[in-house]
């Protein structure tokens, strides 16, 4: 196997068993499922207790990551977790990257649950190695087990002083029997968790080392660019593919068919055109002459489909949460507002486009590199698109170069693979710019309804919501609206405490593929509600941070099932977590307090704030922005509080949120993909900008809050309070109240 990249180990499948131990003895973690095989201890004098953990002979210990490096620092994370509990040297450790594989549990690194859903699992991993080391250690010495300890890369028995290091253990304890339980190491005596540490690849990235997707190479391969329709569910009718075979640097031009229907995680089908490198494949690919039967969606346009989702959400919708009498409530109240809410359509635009190699071998397997966020998915629906088995194919993951929930959905390595199988060689698919922004899953277009009332008194006394946007749902069978995970997502989990609510769903039909990005339906429910409370505390003449913390009201447990909803479950079961109102008003007053809230400020500034519980973590940003007289805004400074939990690595938490605020500022700021006769107008970044260095903020401020309780999400919860803070901000510096984004799109004169 060919090394390609120096950032990750490659080896056969009989050298990862071999040098990662996945032949240990069998083990049941909290989360329930084996993460070792039962064909008994390593040879040798090494010793593996589990998939994860791996102690050589020598004393250095591999660390098997099985999640996947977007830049956000799991493998960093990760390692801190097992080494902690394991009591390793963290100079003695090393990481490996694990290929996609049932034994590993969920692999998928999306919806912020790496850390959130899987740290017992992890702790158990390395706890598990430190006792049966330590039970190795006394049977050394014959002494109880409870006179020794693990510490510091080595067993010690205090009585007597005795040591030996950890890989003088190695073949000892590899003829332990599995721990029928384990006790974790208490907080107080953490040396890793919950410290700063540099990430274990920082000095790849920073001196271009570092191997991604887009990277890999193989001998004799074959680079491929491929024409889709430029409507989604339009069929290729001819191909004239002379002029193409003429470029220099061509192979083959292998067509591809059709999409299916739905689209799951399939190839959109088309013309790959094959060539010995990517500017022939480009060139040869222009020079195809292509007809397309464009199909039913050739009449979507978005200024019309916008009327429709508008239209959608002034008639009634279907209940998904109740309580009170909403109706009787606005009739009866002293005074009301609405409003109608919209945020478009958008591409996840990762810096690194999706890319994926495939080599066929003789015995018709298939191993492919990939920067996949989901490696077992891959592996199923290359299987798929093959016609072999899932075990069949090996799905090495690579370093992703951004992702934002795009490369959780392995269509484009299915192209890969389909192609490789065709040419009868290795074949590198790889998206360019336009192929990402036109042919994506995009984060669905909404429109919301919303109204309110208040009494005399200025309380709120009646909330009224309809939301209405395609569905992922969409993308896997038929839909006409949202489903109840999504309005999980910052909707039916409303956390305001209003004695009359009723929350509505409408129907919106699918045009494009529809998929999930970074934070999901939280980004369009949170634009609108959170900036909704600021208008009702405008109608109150109320200061917003403190009408916000009424709003929210006593310290409680919000379960929406409570109100009739059907409380959905997206990477976890959300039931099992309700809203702590404690937790979300204290990163609001956190916030406030970090930006100084209340403080007088020039004219044309203003302040704005926001709060927002997702992927249980409680985040709440504050912004202060200026508009000029011209109408030119300009975010001058962020502060953002977050309650995660326990946190596993406080600069990896920051970074999250800082960069949550550039993403947040480029959705709310520039964020729109619109099409044209069913085609996507937007192509590369000129036309679907993101936030520059000149549009930043002087300063992003983060402070995290200290917390005992179960880790929460990181990645994705802070940036759902970023529009709304940014556009409440406006509204304190212009009087002008945005109701839909881009923020390009509006005149602030």
């Amino acid at each position: 196997m060919s090394d390609i990249g120096k950032s990750i180990r490659l080896m056969t499948r009989r050298e990862f068993i071999r040098n990662t131990g996945m032949a240990g003895g069998g083990l049941i973690l909290a989360a329930n499922f084996s993460i070792s095989s039962a064909d008994g201890p390593l040879a040798g004098g090494d010793f593996a207790p589990n998939v994860y953990v791996n102690l050589l002979e020598n004393g250095n210990v591999e660390i098997v990551c099985h999640r996947s490096e977007m830049g956000q620092g799991i493998r960093t994370s990760l390692m801190q977790v097992i080494a902690d509990e394991m009591e390793a040297d963290w100079g003695r450790v090393t990481l490996l990257q694990a290929i996609g594989d049932a034994k590993y549990g969920d692999q998928n690194t999306d919806g912020s649950t790496s850390i959130r859903n899987q740290f017992d699992l992890l702790r158990n991993a390395g706890a598990v190695a430190r006792q049966m080391l330590v039970e190795a250690a006394a049977d050394v010495w014959d002494v109880p087990a409870t006179e020794c300890v693990g510490r510091n890369h080595a067993v010690h028995h205090e009585l007597s002083g005795k040591s030996l290091g950890y890989g003088e253990l190695a073949g000892h304890a590899a003829t332990m029997p599995m721990p029928d339980e384990v006790v974790f190491k208490s907080p107080d005596d953490y040396r890793y968790i919950g410290k700063p540490m540099d990430t274990v690849d920082g000095m790849a990235f920073t001196v271009g080392s570092a191997s991604f997707g887009i990277d890999t190479v193989l001998p004799d391969m074959l680079y491929a660019s491929i024409e889709r329709c430029p409507v989604f569910g339009g069929k290729l009718v001819s191909v004239d593919d002379k002029a193409a075979r003429a470029v220099g640097g061509v192979v083959e031009v292998i067509q591809l068919g059709n999409g299916t229907s739905p689209p799951a995680f399939n190839p959109l089908g088309g013309v790959a055109v094959l060539a010995t490198n990517t500017w022939s494949a480009e060139k040869g690919r222009d020079a195809l002459q292509i007809k397309w039967d464009l199909g039913a969606n050739a009449s979507y346009d978005s200024p019309g489909y916008r009327r429709q989702l508008e239209a959608s959400v002034h008639a009634d919708g279907t209940v998904a949460l109740a309580r009170g009498d909403v109706d009787t409530a606005l009739a009866s109240a002293a005074k009301t507002v609405e409003a109608t809410y919209y945020a478009p359509l958008l591409a996840h635009a990762p810096m690194e486009p999706p890319a994926a190699l495939a080599r066929i071998n003789a015995d018709g397997s298939c191993d492919v590199w990939a920067c996949t966020q989901d490696p077992q998915t891959a592996q199923g629906v290359v299987a798929g698109a093959l016609g072999i088995e899932p075990a069949q194919v090996t799905i090495n993951v690579t370093l992703l170069g951004g992702a934002f929930g795009r490369k959780s959905k392995p269509d484009f390595i299915a192209e890969a693979a389909l192609l490789a199988k065709k040419a009868g060689k290795p074949v590198k698919v790889t998206w360019t710019r336009e192929d990402d922004i036109r042919h994506g899953y995009f984060h669905s277009v909404s429109a919301q309804y919303l109204k309110g009332g208040i009494d005399a008194d200025g309380r709120v006394t009646a909330w009224q919501q309809r939301t209405a946007f395609p569905s992922i749902g969409s993308t896997f069978g038929p839909s006409d609206g949202p489903g109840a995970n999504e309005l999980s997502l910052g909707c039916v989990d409303n956390p305001y405490a209003i004695d009359n609510m009723k929350i509505e769903s409408c129907k919106a039909t699918a045009h494009v593929r529809i998929g999930w990005l970074r934070s999901v339906s939280n980004v369009y429910h949170a634009f609108a509600a959170s900036s909704f409370a600021d208008e009702l505390a405008h109608l109150a003449g109320r200061d917003p941070k403190d009408f916000l913390l009424e709003l929210i009201g006593p310290d409680r447990h919000v379960n929406p099932a409570d109100s009739g909803a059907e409380y959905g479950n997206y990477g976890h079961d959300m039931a099992e977590h309700p809203i702590d109102t404690a937790r979300l008003k204290a990163t609001l007053s956190e916030a406030a307090s970090m930006a100084d809230w209340g403080r007088k400020l020039p004219a044309g500034h203003g302040l704005g704030i926001a709060v927002h519980r997702s992927f249980v973590g409680y985040v709440a940003t504050a912004a202060q922005v200026s508009v000029s007289d011209a109408g030119k805004l300009k975010v001058e400074e962020l502060w953002t509080a977050v309650d995660a939990g326990t946190v596993v690595n406080p600069d990896r938490v920051r970074a999250q949120m800082e960069g949550a605020g550039i993403f947040g500022m480029s959705l709310a700021m520039f964020g729109e993909i619109t099409a044209r006769e069913g085609a996507i107008t937007q192509g590369n970044f000129h036309n679907y900008p993101v936030a520059r260095i000149s549009d930043a903020p002087r300063a992003i401020n983060v402070r995290i809050i200290p917390s005992d309780r179960k880790p929460g999400g990181v990645g994705e919860p802070g940036v759902p309070p970023v529009a709304p803070a940014i556009c409440n901000a406006i509204f304190a510096a212009t009087g002008k109240r945005i109701r839909e984004l881009p923020l390009r799109n509006v005149s602030l004169v």
